[in-house]
């Protein structure tokens, strides 16, 4: 085991020294930070969460999750991409998210932008999968600066700033990336790095 390794936790496994001993932040860290997402919808939500996370703490909108998706219909697009002005009024007066009116606004022109990708082509899921290619392992070293950006983030960021999406720019993009498995940046020394689906172990 490297010198580097991060510490154990209590369950007798190394993990990235950002999940910290929040439960909630290490049951996100094992169970979908990093494991590859394809489903179009999925993909979604996550792109909206990690624009709303811009100048916040991920753990700020974990912890608002269930609430965004409750004031969000699930992150249906369709759903989404009909909202009019009494529904931003609403979501701007609902404590159980994030109320930032550029954010919300910017939700509605991506569902749209969303919908027009799955009507005319490729899909969305096909699409960001199409500029990543297949999963890149980083292979961080513990205690490593943080990776914020990449040319594959600047290339997806574009593409999606051209479709009409908002809050996409290539840091928020690269934040995504790591979030859906597009990039393995889990520390070598994590117990999930290596392991792409949900449940594999070192």
């Amino acid at each position: 085991m490297s010198k580097n390794a991060n510490p154990l936790h209590a369950d007798g496994r190394h993990r990235c020294r950002w999940c910290g001993t929040d439960p909630l932040y290490i049951a996100y860290h094992d169970e979908e930070w990093g494991v590859p997402e394809r489903d179009d919808r999925a993909l979604f939500e996550k792109l909206i969460l990690d624009g709303f996370q811009a100048g916040l703490a991920w753990i700020t909108i974990l912890r608002k999750r269930d609430g965004f998706r409750r004031a969000f219909d699930g992150f249906e697009p369709e759903i989404i991409a009909g909202y009019g002005s009494d529904k931003v009024e609403a979501l701007m007066q609902d404590a159980g998210i994030v109320r930032n009116r550029a954010k919300i606004e910017a939700t509605i022109r991506s569902a749209r932008a969303w919908l027009d990708i799955m009507d005319k082509g490729p899909g969305f899921s096909a699409l960001l999968w199409g500029i990543n290619g297949p999963t890149l392992d980083n292979r961080r070293e513990a205690g490593a600066p943080p990776l914020v950006t990449s040319p594959v983030a600047q290339a997806m960021s574009k593409e999606l700033k051209g479709r009409g999406f908002n809050f996409v720019g290539p840091t928020i993009v690269y934040a995504f990336m790591q979030a859906v498995g597009m990039v393995d940046d889990h520390d070598l020394t994590c117990h999930r790095h290596g392991a792409r689906e949900f449940g594999g172990r070192r």
